[in-house]
């Protein structure tokens, strides 16, 4: 059995002190606004139960679906490097960027440079190179294959859309097909909820037909994402059976907010192709205090 364990929208804070350069952008717009909001809900010792509970199970694989920064400064993307070393070995955990980690121009790029060690495909050059179409990547873990793909693209004040390209799904519907014809199970990554009317309209994911398109044409088993700040299932139509869709409330969100606290998603995958189970566990954190506790549990096929 392999376990695969799932977190998002990390958001890791506290919020650096930035300069007046670096605010004279779409920055200064979230800046205010996470010092309005956003300080008063996310917890930064809400990450660290986060990763510490999921430990306990002893997951063979770490997925994340991006949003790792806030306002995605160089300081925030050098501070996430060092925290993405501590929560688990390239090897082992596989990143995609989210809106956030592109909420200026040239972020997205700085973001994958370092941390492209967590986002190399295993086709994928060893080291980063300007200009590279990293996305879709496929990483293959025992019987897993992870697919990556990037939804991530900076975009005017007050917007938070996602895009989704032509290109993207063309090549994620090779990696799938290939990944199918080597009898793995697949495991898609992306950012935003491929889902119409899962979002508001200014943080939709531009792309959504090419998307289900893709799933449908290629095949999946499952399929991860973030962006909402919400514990949710979806289904899509995959080639020969429904593909579930989850999502994950932020690891760094506090209790007592609108949005549901700081959770992580727990998927064990047994069988084989054609006979895949799957079984879906859900943690969250219960208070500020204590340890989280399981909210969740669902067999979704098998």
């Amino acid at each position: 059995m392999f376990k695969l364990a799932h977190i998002s929208d990390v958001h890791l804070g506290p919020l650096p002190n930035l300069t007046i350069r670096e605010l004279a952008s779409k920055r200064i717009t979230g800046y205010v606004n996470w010092h309005r909001n956003r300080r008063k809900h996310l917890f930064a010792n809400a990450l660290d139960m986060v990763i510490e509970d999921l430990r306990t199970h002893e997951p063979d694989h770490l997925a994340i679906t991006g949003d790792l920064v806030n306002l995605a400064s160089g300081i925030e993307i050098r501070l996430v490097a060092e925290w993405l070393r501590e929560a688990g070995a390239p090897l082992d955990t596989s990143v995609v960027p989210g809106n956030h980690d592109a909420y200026v121009p040239g972020a997205h790029d700085k973001a994958v440079q370092a941390w492209y060690d967590y986002m190399r495909g295993d086709d994928d050059p060893l080291i980063w190179r300007e200009g590279y179409k990293l996305f879709p990547y496929i990483r293959r873990r025992g019987p897993v294959a992870l697919i990556g793909c990037s939804t991530s693209i900076a975009t005017p004040p007050f917007s938070a859309t996602g895009y989704f390209s032509a290109r993207q799904a063309r090549e994620t519907v090779e990696l799938l097909k290939t990944a199918g014809e080597e009898g793995l199970f697949r495991v898609v990554m992306i950012h935003h909820p491929p889902i119409r009317g899962a979002a508001a309209s200014h943080k939709r994911m531009i792309g959504i037909r090419r998307f289900a398109a893709a799933i449908s044409m290629g095949g999946a088993e499952l399929v991860l994402h973030g962006h909402t700040h919400l514990n949710t299932l979806y289904w899509l139509e995959g080639r020969e059976k429904r593909v579930p869709v989850v999502g994950i409330a932020s690891a760094s969100q506090g209790p007592g907010a609108v949005k549901p606290p700081a959770g992580y998603n727990l998927f064990s995958i047994d069988g084989d192709p054609g006979a895949w189970q799957l079984k879906w566990d859900r943690y969250g954190l219960f208070d500020a205090v204590t340890r989280l506790r399981h909210e969740h549990h669902q067999i979704l096929y098998g």
